[in-house]
């Protein structure tokens, strides 16, 4: 049986020799190893338990040897071994860690206990005059003076952060020239990329930061409403929309390049129940975007109604909301806001009061407070604090107020004195709701309109800011970028920035060089392709406008600059403009020729004594044979009437 089976493995092994010679690998009929995963991963997780058993473990070991040196070190300084002494083993001294932590918790109400070697003598001097005072470390140098300059640099770093004006960004401006007549409508997109202004000129100008250069020109300007004066601008929470609000009964909104998406539909005005009608019948006075929801806007106008819109249906408002006077009368809405959460909608009226409904229910007002401004005054503006529970008011009153609306009756502060002279001056809180901003008017010459910040509860004037020789119409403080943005009576657009305290906006522009004017391209001529030409009358095909330019400078046929005319007799061999040459003296002559041909008749008649008198052409041809002219006698009408019969006289 033994030599069966060698004589089998030998055949089988000159078959598998035979066959790796001729295929050039061996292995043939081994069976393939087979891997039990379960077991792996067992192994590999009892592997990870017992690593980290091993890691708390020696982790537990360090922290209690850490403990026992601090217990150890705060008893008593430790006695060093002499040389000739072993050192002690690690039982005595676990032993002796415990009796000197023992001794140390007996002597811890000693204040005096001194901790590690003795002090130096100039050191103890001076530690026991000032026993309070800890030192640590080792010890000064002789000529060592406290400096607490850096204390100093912290605690003024502290006072920094907890004074709000410090936060003011007012150290750099820049100037957008918008136009000449008044700024009445700022927006800036909520990523403060984009700015937009509107004016009185009809005009809705866009102003990208990060596309301007140190020229700060608008990369566009056009006129949405046509001769209506823009009202208000402002952007959508996500910014890809823009609420145009004019002087006239529809409403706009524009997309981030100035195209029309929606207008607003006007409404019957001959209809009496303003609830019935699809829009507005009269101006608008204001407009925003709800601060939550992407598609819905709000308006007021002059029709006494306050609507919400959705940017879905064009058709037909979504709600409206009528103020009411005490008498229940009709009142005009001259603001409008949505509180910060959008579940409340303010609006400030004509007779003094300001009115606050519940978004959904827009029968009766949730808040009304009936004198909050002085009856007949329009109320320019009402925004709401961060935290939503405060209301800041702008009367034109001169007044700028702040209301609890929790507590509606009174206001929390009033300030007085802050003249206005726009139905849209602006109020507005700062992003850290400390500060309480708003804009001045000036009469012209008189003085120059301020920016004025009033602390949010003392509402003290903490700062102000001299804007311009006109007066401070529209403000807008952006809690990203932390950049003030301003519109004024004379046409400036100016945006006050910090270089360290804001963010991009202003500070991506005016780090840009001006552009270089491009080459006036009237040197180039127009390229004619003409395919199918032959060689000799083809034009090289131009590669690029400015390699052109560059080649057509160099020629001097092209490039030639034309003589400058000639002043004087003449020069060079060229004849002076009043040369001596008689083509020079008949231009001259004509360019003299003032007379008047426009009456044919008169232009013959001037040369009628000359001709008589002189004649020279055609009457001494016929002097003997032409006929004497004979003229009819003028006569008068008086005349003529006498000589009629006696019985066509009139009668008198």
């Amino acid at each position: 049986m033994d030599s069966g089976e060698d004589k089998n493995s030998c055949g089988t092994s000159d078959k598998d020799a035979d066959i790796a010679s001729v295929m050039g690998f061996s292995g043939f009929g081994k069976k393939a190893r087979t891997f039990d995963f379960d077991a792996i991963f067992e192994q590999t997780r009892r592997t990870a338990i017992e690593r980290s058993q091993k890691a708390l473990e020696e982790r537990e070991m360090e922290n209690m040897q850490q403990m026992s040196a601090g217990s150890s070190q705060s008893s008593k300084a430790p006695v060093q071994p002499r040389r000739g002494m072993s050192a002690p083993s690690a039982s005595s001294r676990g032993q002796e860690s415990d009796s000197e932590s023992s001794s140390g918790s007996e002597d811890e109400d000693s204040e005096e206990e001194q901790i590690g070697p003795p002090l130096p003598p100039a050191m103890a001097t001076r530690g026991g005059a000032d026993n309070e005072e800890e030192f640590v470390g080792p010890p000064l140098p002789p000529g060592y003076t406290e400096n607490d300059d850096d204390e100093d640099d912290e605690a003024q770093d502290d006072d920094d952060d907890d004074n709000p004006v410090k936060r003011i960004p007012d150290t750099h401006e820049i100037t957008l020239q918008h136009g000449t007549k008044t700024v009445s409508a700022l927006g800036l997109d909520p990523s403060g990329a984009r700015l937009v202004t509107g004016g009185y000129d009809y005009d809705v100008r866009f102003w990208d930061f990060a596309g301007m250069d140190a020229s700060l020109q608008a990369f566009r300007s056009l006129q949405p409403c046509e001769c209506h004066q823009i009202r208000s601008l402002q952007y959508s929470i996500t910014g890809d929309v823009l609420l145009v609000v004019a002087g006239n009964a529809q409403a706009k909104v524009l997309d981030r390049d100035g195209f029309q998406v929606l207008e607003c539909m006007k409404g019957d005005q001959y209809i009496v129940d303003m609830a019935n009608t699809k829009g507005h019948t009269a101006m608008l006075n204001g407009g925003c975007w709800h601060p939550k929801v992407k598609e819905e806007f709000l308006t007021c106008s002059n029709d006494g109604t306050v609507r919400t819109w959705d940017i879905n249906n064009e058709k037909k408002h979504k709600s409206v909301f009528k103020p009411r006077s005490m008498q229940g009368k009709k009142v005009t809405p001259t603001c409008c806001t949505y509180s910060r959460d959008g579940k409340m909608i303010a609006a400030g009226c004509q007779d003094g009061t300001i009115q606050i409904w519940d978004r959904n229910l827009s029968v009766h007002t949730k808040f009304h407070c009936r004198q909050a401004h002085t009856p007949g005054s329009d109320t320019s503006c009402l925004s709401f604090s961060y935290d939503g529970t405060v209301l800041a008011s702008r009367g034109g009153d001169d007044t700028l107020k702040t209301w609890d609306i929790r507590n509606f009756k009174k206001p929390l502060n009033v300030a007085t004195g802050l003249s206005t002279f726009f139905p849209m001056t602006d109020c507005c809180f700062s992003p850290d709701d400390k500060l309480l901003m708003t804009g001045t008017s000036v009469k012209k010459g008189e003085g120059n309109g301020k920016l004025v910040f009033f602390d949010r509860y003392t509402f003290q004037k903490s700062y102000e800011i001299e804007v311009a020789n006109s007066s401070v119409v529209r403000c807008l403080w952006h809690p990203k970028l932390n950049q003030i943005m301003v519109g004024t009576g004379n046409g400036l657009a100016k945006v006050y920035y910090d270089p360290v305290k804001s963010q991009r906006g202003a500070k991506l522009c005016v780090v840009k060089s001006r552009g270089k004017e491009k080459m006036a391209e009237t040197l180039t001529q127009d390229y004619i392709i003409t395919p199918h030409a032959l060689p000799m009358f083809r034009e090289a095909r131009q590669r690029s406008t400015r390699k052109q330019l560059e080649k057509d400078r160099l020629d001097p046929v092209k490039s030639h600059k034309p003589e400058p005319p000639v002043s004087g007799p003449g020069r060079g061999g060229r004849v002076g403009t009043h040369g001596g040459t008689l083509s020079s003296f008949i231009v001259k002559n004509i360019a003299l020729d003032k007379t008047d041909d426009s009456n044919a008749r008169e232009a013959i008649l001037r040369h009628a004594q000359e001709a008589s008198e002189n004649p020279y052409w055609v009457a001494p041809a016929y002097a003997r044979t032409q006929p004497e002219m004979i003229f009819a006698e003028v006569e008068s009408e008086d005349e003529e009437a006498n000589k009629e019969p006696e019985w066509k006289k009139r009668k008198i």
